[in-house]
């Protein structure tokens, strides 16, 4: 059983679903797996758009990266590039959360759709650590500056409805999946060969600027993997209290 499963393709759209439920957190094996079946129905010709979904509770919780160091998470990124750069318009369903790295791949895509009840968050200040995943342009791109910021600084979760205000998602649903494969297949009724076109040229600049970003992200992330402060803020995590920061 592999952890990304391409279930269908019907009326050009591909439904890509990751299954490490309930939190479906991602490590390289799961990220390699996902840009390779972006790869694959980049070269399908039935497939026009693509929607990006997940089994369990929750579209992405996190990263895995327990024992990954500087060189395990450039590898990481290597495949998160790779989703960068896909050819076709890709539409995420986001039930749950989308904490994190899992933010991180919400916002890989061109477009989501997100339940009332999702929870947001780019919570990496809060846990004495750094953002990843190309946050550090995607996030302003869609929020502007000064709200990626505060988003950043504070690590706090949006709720739906204010991730809808701010464009963190493009559509609430009540079953974001439908919502999603809907959106897909109004953008599928497009021409198949303009399509990829447009989105070059739309997204060449981000993918540039995310190529960059990931090499300084994955840098910063090192730096601060054998602090105190990112140890403290995971065992709060984890014990679900409010961490206890040293600067250290």
């Amino acid at each position: 059983m592999t952890d990304v499963v391409r279930i269908s393709t019907a009326d050009r759209v591909a439904l890509l679903e990751m299954r490490r439920p309930p939190n479906n957190f991602f490590d390289e094996q799961l990220l390699t797996e996902l840009a390779d079946a972006l790869q694959e129905v980049d070269d399908d010709d039935s497939v026009s758009a693509v929607v990006l979904c997940s089994d369990g509770k929750h579209f992405c919780a996190g990263a895995d990266l327990r024992g990954v160091g500087i060189a395990g998470t450039r590898r990481v990124y290597r495949q998160a590039y790779r989703i960068f750069s896909g050819r076709k318009p890709v539409v995420a369903a986001v039930q749950g959360a989308a904490i994190g790295g899992g933010l991180g791949l919400a916002m890989a895509a061109d477009f989501r759709v997100a339940a009332h009840g999702s929870r947001l968050a780019a919570n990496f200040a809060r846990l004495g650590f750094h953002q990843g995943f190309g946050l550090s342009v995607t996030l302003p791109r869609v929020v502007g500056q000064q709200r990626a910021l505060e988003l950043l600084y504070t690590g706090r979760s949006v709720k739906g409805e204010e991730a809808h205000e701010l464009g963190l998602c493009d559509e609430l649903h009540d079953d974001p999946r439908a919502g999603a494969i809907d959106f897909a297949g109004r953008i599928a009724a497009s021409a198949p060969l303009s399509l990829p076109a447009i989105r070059a040229t739309m997204r060449r600049a981000q993918v540039a600027d995310v190529s960059a970003a990931l090499d300084i992200e994955a840098n910063a992330q090192a730096g601060l993997m054998d602090t105190a402060d990112f140890a403290e803020g995971i065992s709060a995590s984890v014990e679900k209290r409010t961490p206890q920061f040293i600067g250290k």
